[in-house]
């Protein structure tokens, strides 16, 4: 079955975000007031995986060793059946 997956990226709350401070800034420049800004990264995956405990093990797997670093980002993913055509 092909699953497709929404993998959202962040930086740990403890970690200082430089770029978010520079857009947060910027906003601030451009009369947007905003109380906070943080800057994360979004990843979309279509895979195969005989059921969504499978997908889910191997997206763990794939976040853990490439896409996220675990010392300093959370992540998060949504999964999403795809619907094989006949």
């Amino acid at each position: 079955m092909k699953y497709q997956a929404r993998i959202f990226v962040t930086l740990r709350p403890s970690v200082l975000d430089p770029a978010g401070t520079a857009v947060q800034s910027a906003l601030k420049q451009m009369d947007y007031h905003v109380d906070s800004v943080r800057i994360g990264k979004y990843v979309e995956i279509i895979l195969d995986a005989a059921d969504e405990a499978e997908a889910s093990q191997k997206l763990d797997e794939t976040c853990d060793k490439l896409l996220a670093n675990p010392v300093i980002e959370n992540y998060r993913f949504e999964l999403t059946p795809i619907a094989q055509e006949a």
